[in-house]
C-alpha cells in the first residue's frame, strides 16, 4: 500500500486550523488515521511517566490498544516515548513482542489487530509523548514508510504548540473526547494515586504498583481499579 506522507501532513496542519483548544486532538488522531490509511490511532503525552495522559483515540479499538498500555505500563507507544525511536510491531499475529504482557494482552482483547506502530512526539529535545498507529492488515507500514512517517510526527507536535500551556499546567480533568477516558487516564489516576499513597503511607510510585497488581489479579483495568478507589474510602487495592 502507498502511504501518502504528504498528505497526511496537510490534513494535520489543516484540521488544527482555527480549531478551539479542546478540538485539535481529536481533529489530529482523524487526520492521521485519514492520512496513513490505518485504523485506529491514539494521541498521548508524557507516556513514559505514572502520570501520563491521554489525549484523544480515533475509535474502540485505538481506546482499548491505549487501556492495555497503560494497565501494563509496557507496549510500543511507551518504548517510543522512552526511546525516542518509532516502534514497528509489523506482525502482531505472528511472533513474539518485547513485551509479554502487553503482547498476550492485546492478542486477546484486539484479535483484529495485525500491525501496530509508535511515533515519537519531540518538543525540542524532550520527548513529551507519542502517536500510536493500529492497523487491520499486517506490515501497514514497510521500513521506508515508517520513517517518513516522522514528518507527521512533527506535524501533530506542531498542531499541539499552541495548546501546550493547556496540555502541561492545566489544573482541570481535561475536555478533550472521549472525556471519560481521558478523566481515568490521567486526572482521575493520578488523584487515586495520591489518595492510596496517602492512606497506606506509601510513595505514590508504590501506589500505582498496588493499583496496577490489583488489575492484574482481577483481571479488570486499571481505569476500574481508579474508579474503585476514588469511589470507596476504605482500600481497594
Amino acid at each position: 500500500m502507498t502511504v501518502d506522507v504528504g498528505k497526511a501532513v496537510r490534513l494535520v496542519a489543516e484540521a488544527a486550523a482555527d480549531a478551539p483548544g479542546e478540538e485539535v486532538p481529536r481533529r489530529v488522531c482523524a487526520a492521521v488515521r485519514e492520512g496513513l490509511g490505518v485504523d485506529g490511532v491514539t494521541l498521548s503525552l508524557l507516556t513514559d511517566t505514572p502520570s501520563r495522559q491521554l489525549l484523544a483515540a480515533s475509535g474502540d479499538a485505538a481506546l482499548q490498544l491505549e487501556d492495555i498500555q497503560f494497565t501494563v505500563l509496557e507496549g510500543p507507544c511507551i518504548t517510543a516515548a522512552h526511546t525516542g525511536e518509532p516502534v514497528a510491531v509489523h506482525d502482531l499475529r505472528d511472533g513474539l513482542t518485547p513485551w509479554p504482557l502487553f503482547g498476550a494482552t492485546v492478542r486477546e482483547r484486539l484479535p483484529e489487530v495485525g500491525s501496530i506502530y509508535a511515533l515519537p512526539l519531540f518538543f525540542g529535545d524532550y520527548v513529551l509523548g507519542s502517536v500510536d498507529l493500529l492497523a487491520h492488515r499486517a506490515h501497514a507500514l514497510d521500513a521506508d514508510q515508517l520513517e517518513e512517517a516522522s514528518a507527521v510526527a512533527d506535524a501533530v507536535t506542531a498542531a499541539l504548540m499552541p495548546t501546550r500551556d493547556m496540555l502541561l499546567t492545566g489544573q482541570a480533568a481535561p475536555a478533550w473526547e472521549p472525556q471519560h477516558t481521558v478523566r481515568a487516564h490521567w486526572f482521575d489516576t493520578a488523584r487515586a494515586t495520591a489518595a492510596l499513597a496517602d492512606r497506606r503511607g506509601v510513595s505514590r510510585e508504590d501506589a500505582l504498583a498496588l493499583m496496577r497488581a490489583e488489575a492484574f489479579r482481577t483481571g479488570r483495568t486499571l481505569a476500574d481499579i481508579t474508579r474503585d478507589v476514588l469511589d470507596d474510602p476504605k482500600d481497594t487495592a
